[in-house]
């Protein structure tokens, strides 16, 4: 469904991360959050080919755990990140393709430990830009 050129999507939806080869991974989508965060485990800065990276496990399948994707990414930033429940951390973060329905573009992604929370991923309002509307009382409409 599209309106004034946007797509409608849902307040949970599919996606996928090409570069961290994720093709099926469900997000929170939240207009309420600045930044999109990430759930991953075992972050370890390194230097590959001469930039500054980091290394991580992500687990594509929030209904099982035992199934971990090695990645890594170039830093783009380290930024400080007030949590929902308040506390701010330093959080690195790294800039991915993602795919949504038809839609693909670039985004800025914080990685962090969201284990505690029901979505290994939140979409935030920057990654969201001017491209989508979002209708809180659907899921999956975009991911169709």
């Amino acid at each position: 469904m599209k309106k004034a050129n946007k797509v409608v999507i849902g307040r949970l939806e599919s996606i996928a991360l090409p570069d961290l080869a994720i093709d099926d991974l469900q997000v929170r989508v939240d207009t309420g959050a600045k930044t999109s965060s990430l759930h991953v485990d075992n972050i370890k800065k390194l230097i590959v080919d001469g930039v500054h990276s980091v290394t991580f496990d992500l687990h594509p399948d929030m209904h099982n755990v035992d199934t971990m994707q090695k990645c890594t990414a170039p830093i783009s930033d380290m930024r400080k990140v007030k949590s929902s429940n308040g506390t701010t951390e330093q959080r690195y973060v790294i800039e991915t393709p993602i795919v949504l329905g038809e839609e693909k573009w670039s985004i800025e992604i914080t990685l962090t430990d969201r284990s505690d929370m029901s979505y290994l991923m939140l979409l935030g309002r920057e990654a969201l830009g001017k491209r989508f509307l979002v209708d809180p009382s659907k899921v999956f409409l975009g991911s169709k």
